[in-house]
């Protein structure tokens, strides 16, 4: 099936709580460009999200992180595609170190997990 990944920085403007908290609305936001890609790819458009099944919000994200969000089609129907989605933390800022110190993880720390389903009319499917 196909595969879809992205990296990000998460920068102040998506922290919003304190401590630099980023919002975990920002991760199914990342799963949603995953998802269109995902659908560019196989169907030539980018279809509708229609519906997480799950979704598990597992460490916390911060102002500075470099996120990885990869995806993946698991099942096409008629018109509807299952994903998976997984957002990893892959580098972190190291501000006791200075302001520009980073590390990159030697294993990524996953962050979030999603299911869901999106659809894309047969209409608008312009590869098989």
């Amino acid at each position: 099936m196909n595969k879809s990944i992205i990296r990000v920085r998460m920068s102040s403007h998506d922290a919003h709580y304190g401590g630099n908290l980023v919002d975990g609305a920002k991760m199914l936001q990342l799963f949603g460009d995953v998802a269109t890609e995902l659908l560019i790819r196989n169907d030539g458009d980018e279809g509708l999200f229609k519906a997480y099944d799950a979704v598990e919000f597992i460490a916390p994200v911060y102002a500075g992180d470099y996120i990885e969000a990869v995806g993946e089609i698991t099942n096409i129907g008629n018109s509807s595609r299952k994903m998976t989605f997984e957002a990893r933390k892959v580098i972190v800022p190291r501000p006791d170190i200075s302001d520009s110190a980073c590390d990159v993880l030697d294993e990524p720390i996953v962050v979030c997990r999603a299911s869901g389903t999106c659809v894309v009319p047969k209409q608008s499917q312009r590869k098989s």
